[in-house]
């Protein structure tokens, strides 16, 4: 019942032909766009000079602001992939060291802490030069552990 001096304001579709099938096409699309959305993209990219199979030593440099211990991470991976690794700051690293690894993480915080970026880099210790870096982007609320995204870089660059 309405009140008076109210207009009530319904729409009754089938009065309004024309307007139907636009609604049928809209709706799906609205959804859709609102699903990708939240559900977010992420991208993982790797590249290499030459052939990674000589390194098996590889020393991962700590990074001083690094909280979430992310050298850990990367080495654990290593050591998955089969190669012989450790980490620290530059000062420690072992003699036998064949190709240095450096990362650059970029970390978000909206109601939690996630990661957003995360940059790898292998250089060779003699001469010091890049032979091989990864990316991880993901510019979402809903993100993968940071040790999904290592292993998603380390395995691209590591393939065979």
């Amino acid at each position: 019942m309405s009140r008076p001096g109210r207009r009530e304001t319904f729409v009754n579709l089938r009065r309004l032909p024309h307007v139907l099938p636009l609604v049928k096409v809209c709706a799906p699309l609205v959804i859709f766009l609102a699903l990708a959305l939240f559900a977010g993209c992420s991208s993982v990219s790797a590249r290499k000079v030459i052939a990674l199979d000589r390194f098996q030593h590889i020393y991962v440099e700590q990074r001083f602001n690094d909280n979430h211990r992310l050298d850990e991470l990367i080495v654990a991976e290593l050591k998955r992939h089969g190669r012989d690794a450790s980490s620290g700051p530059p000062t420690m690293m072992p003699e036998n060291t064949q190709a240095i690894m450096t990362y650059e993480a970029r970390w978000e915080w909206d109601f939690k802490t996630y990661l957003i970026e995360l940059n790898l880099e292998l250089h060779a210790t003699h001469p010091r030069k890049k032979v091989a870096d990864g990316r991880y982007y993901q510019p979402s609320i809903k993100t993968k552990g940071a040790a999904d995204a290592i292993r998603e870089i380390l395995t691209l660059l590591f393939a065979k």
